[in-house]
């Protein structure tokens, strides 16, 4: 070979290897330059996991504080209103979950982390109602032994004076239950602050103590708590105050004597032969659940005791009905009047009002009436003469 064709063959090697070259170098620079435009600072919204990836509050629901917002205890006069409630929670509606509209809240709230949804269970409303309490909703993570829910809430709620009642959901038994004594455990929990009784309505001060009572509560119970607007549920027990000082009403009859007192026990025999029993100063003629239907009481100042009857006298009787705690008000009224005229007949007394005019027949008539027209009154406002709600708020 000669030395051109050499020289040949080496430039052609040369040739190859700088069109290799520069096309590698084209290729970097172009990969270089895709890149830089291709480049994002942003991390990605759907992939990353830093802190930026999205605005808590963008995606945190907004929990309504009306329930805290800031809403004592002497019966006011009456404003006679017959109209019944105008809404009561549906049977189908979780139990005490769900109180009637117009004291609703946190309705659309988002399921807590912290606890299950209440089971759906239709509850009595004997229990706790929204009529009459203002009822706190505790959920808890674990199921909390009774005596420990007891224990945590006796201190604060000691100095209330309105009564508390508690309940819990038997999961077990699949049914809500007094909360009374040591035994069980429930995740779900009501407390009720009954918001009047004959003393009157709860007050602003005693509801805001209730509701702080119940967030300390849950918190001991790691759990929460969830209680109506404070202002509604004032308004309400003052406006129940007047309905139910409109219809408190009791019927007594007396007997008395016409010269000669009546012996204690003459007054004994005679009241238990007619199934009157003594108990709490007065004898009281019970139904078969241990319900007062009627009472007979002194109209002196001594009152009746096992220990003392043998030897007391009287010279007069009571007969009292209670017009809101008994079922069926006329026909105990009739019984009762009977048990006087036959209390009358055998003590050789006479039947009077409260002024001693004597009692004929057609004077019990009106009396039976309006005792017919106040229970209708009870049972429109659904809460029943007799019933349990009916006997709580008139305790």
């Amino acid at each position: 070979m000669t030395d051109l064709q050499m020289g040949l063959i080496g430039l052609g090697i040369v040739a190859v290897v700088a069109v290799t070259a520069y096309n590698k170098w084209q290729e970097a620079r172009q990969r270089e330059q895709a890149r830089k435009v291709l480049k994002s600072d942003h991390p990605d919204v759907l992939l990353d996991e830093g802190p930026e990836k999205a605005d808590p509050e963008a995606v945190s629901p907004v929990r309504s504080e009306e329930n805290r917002a800031p809403p004592e205890d002497a019966r006011v006069e009456p404003v006679l209103r017959s109209e019944p409630e105008s809404a009561i929670p549906k049977a189908a509606d979780p139990p005490l979950r769900k109180p009637a509209p117009e004291r609703a809240t946190n309705e659309a709230r988002e399921p807590s982390p912290l606890a299950p949804q209440t089971p759906a269970i239709e509850e009595d409303r004997h229990l706790l109602s929204p009529l009459v309490d203002f009822i706190a909703v505790i959920d808890t993570v674990e199921p909390v032994p009774a005596q420990r829910i007891l224990e945590a809430s006796g201190e604060a709620l000691a100095r209330f004076t309105k009564p508390v009642r508690w309940i819990g959901y038997d999961e077990k038994a699949g049914e809500w239950r007094w909360i009374s004594g040591p035994e069980g455990e429930y995740r779900y929990i009501r407390a009720g602050l009954q918001l009047v009784n004959r003393r009157g309505p709860a007050g602003e001060g005693e509801l805001a103590a209730f509701a702080m009572a119940m967030q300390d509560l849950a918190e001991q119970l790691t759990g929460i708590a969830e209680l109506p607007p404070r202002q509604g549920a004032l308004e309400t027990a003052v406006e129940l105050d007047r309905f139910c000082a409109a219809v408190d009403i009791q019927i007594g009859i007396n007997v008395i004597s016409q010269g000669q007192a009546f012996p204690g026990t003459q007054l004994r025999a005679l009241a238990e032969s007619n199934g009157m029993v003594i108990q709490a100063g007065r004898f009281e003629r019970l139904d078969d659940d241990g319900n007062v239907l009627f009472a007979l009481l002194n109209r002196e100042a001594q009152i009746f005791s096992v220990d003392t009857m043998r030897s007391m006298s009287t010279n007069g009787l009571t007969f009292l009905l209670d017009v809101p705690c008994v079922a069926q008000g006329e026909r105990r009224f009739a019984q009762m009047m009977d048990l006087a005229k036959n209390f009358a007949s055998v003590l050789r007394g006479a039947v009077v009002d409260d002024e001693l005019r004597p009692l004929s027949d057609a004077a019990l008539e009106p009396i039976s009436r309006q005792i017919g027209q106040y229970q209708a009154m009870l049972a429109e406002r659904q809460i029943p003469a007799g019933g349990p709600l009916a006997r709580r708020l008139f305790s």
